[in-house]
């Protein structure tokens, strides 16, 4: 085993955000996590501005996905769930920073920021168990989140449009095989060497 990879694997139980220096005090730590929590559902909302509209398709590409994905992963099971639960929540209360500008929860691809929610505390959870610190396990970890997101997504585009689960499919999961697989090698490249970086 080469010494970075031992150093790695002498942080169990540990995400990149468990790594940040600063005060170990209860309070300072508390602080700390909210200030991951909103971090990450800003970053989450600046990434959804980058939308590019898909041709039929009520769903456009945006970096949403690939933003809450590492937050997750980065912050954990917990904070990564609370960072794209805020996100929904004040993207529900008006705030502008769902994909184009959108707000609220009538819009057909609200069932994907669910399905982000859901896919940032799994991949958390993941990532908490040493996934994202291969390239292959980094690859498959954010393999499984997208597909989250997808499961609570495309049902939901289906019923709120009254598209056929095939016509769902079509609009809401087809156009964007290619990106995840894109997403994913972004992903396979950047944590790990994160780990090695801050292990150094």
């Amino acid at each position: 085993m080469s010494t970075a990879t031992a150093a790695v694997a002498a942080r169990p139980g540990k995400v990149l955000a468990d790594l940040l220096p600063g005060s170990r005090t209860q309070s300072a730590v508390g602080a700390r996590n909210v200030a991951l929590v909103v971090g990450g559902a800003a970053l989450t909302g600046l990434a959804a501005q980058i939308a590019v509209p898909v041709p039929g398709s009520p769903v456009p590409v945006t970096g949403q996905t690939f933003a809450a994905l590492l937050v997750g992963t980065a912050l954990g099971a917990r904070r990564g769930f609370l960072a794209l639960a805020v996100y929904a929540l004040a993207g529900m209360a008006g705030m502008p920073w769902f994909a184009e500008g959108g707000s609220g929860f009538s819009m057909p691809s609200f069932g994907y920021v669910i399905g982000l929610m859901l896919a940032s505390a799994a991949v958390g959870a993941l990532a908490r168990r040493g996934a994202d610190r291969t390239v292959l396990r980094t690859a498959v970890t954010f393999l499984i989140g997208e597909a989250i997101v997808y499961a609570v997504g495309v049902p939901y585009l289906a019923l709120s449009t009254g598209m056929s689960a095939s016509a769902a499919i079509a609009a809401g999961l087809t156009p964007f095989l290619l990106g995840d697989v894109l997403k994913a090698a972004l992903a396979m490249g950047a944590l790990p060497t994160a780990w090695k970086l801050a292990d150094k």
